[in-house]
């Protein structure tokens, strides 16, 4: 059964990691999914040209959501492409790690501004087409650090809990509109950041975790899915953890 048959979905941040399995299971499930990249220039366009093959529309945008005119221009060009927009992940970010003493202000922006500013300037735009169809749904990227925090990651736990506390009130704001928002809050999830890292530290990382493993990126774009589509109809305002029982 595809979950997405007919909808039209943009995913932020999707040429790796989590953002190009979510790209991935959404065409599996039927959707025509816009995507943005931006340093990954090839990883973009071969990940556009892998899933165009899979017979839905896919087109990649080479985009900065953290600029607003640029998320603005973004959201038009999508429309204009594929006639409406029906689901938005944003999942794009960054991590600019380091203790708060020795933290720049320039890391403390960049982070905050890739991380957090770009949700606000992509559901700023895309909320007045979902408004217009009186439908939609907003899925938005944080993190179990997020929610406990981390040392060492101050930028990055904050962005991650401005994402929490910005989309329980855009859920409120556009619940009665029939546009829902949701938060997934991955935990610790295999991908190729993850995989440079030495072994004996991931066990210890697993180790700490209730299920004793790292989770997968198919696993957080499961979730992805589920939020995406209508069997998860009357969930808003939620955040769901995807981290093996860590929180």
């Amino acid at each position: 059964m595809k979950l997405l048959e007919g909808k039209t979905a943009l995913i932020t941040g999707a040429s790796k990691g989590i953002g190009r399995k979510i790209a991935e299971k959404f065409v599996a499930h039927g959707a025509n999914v816009a995507f943005t990249y931006l340093s990954s220039v090839e990883k973009g366009l071969a990940l556009e040209q892998e899933l165009q093959s899979a017979g839905t529309k896919v087109k990649g945008y080479r985009s900065d959501a953290s600029k607003f005119d640029q998320a603005e221009q973004l959201i038009n060009d999508i429309v204009a492409e594929f006639g409406t927009i029906d689901i938005v992940v944003n999942n794009a970010g960054i991590t600019k790690d380091g203790l708060l003493m020795r933290m720049s202000e320039e890391n403390w922006d960049d982070v905050l501004e890739v991380n957090l500013k770009s949700i606000f300037n992509v559901t700023k735009a895309a909320s007045k087409i979902m408004m217009k169809n009186k439908k939609g749904s907003f899925i938005n990227m944080s993190s179990v650090v997020g929610v406990q925090g981390n040392a060492g990651q101050a930028n990055y736990a904050a962005s991650k809990a401005g994402i929490i506390g910005f989309s329980k009130s855009i859920a409120k704001e556009l619940g009665s509109r029939n546009i829902r928002t949701n938060v997934v809050a991955p935990g610790f999830i295999r991908t190729e950041m993850t995989d440079v890292l030495d072994p004996k530290v991931v066990e210890g990382w697993a180790a700490n975790i209730p299920l004793k493993r790292a989770g997968e990126a198919d696993e957080v774009a499961d979730v992805c899915v589920f939020l995406g589509s209508d069997m998860s109809s009357y969930v808003n305002g939620q955040v769901l953890p995807v981290d093996g029982g860590m929180l």
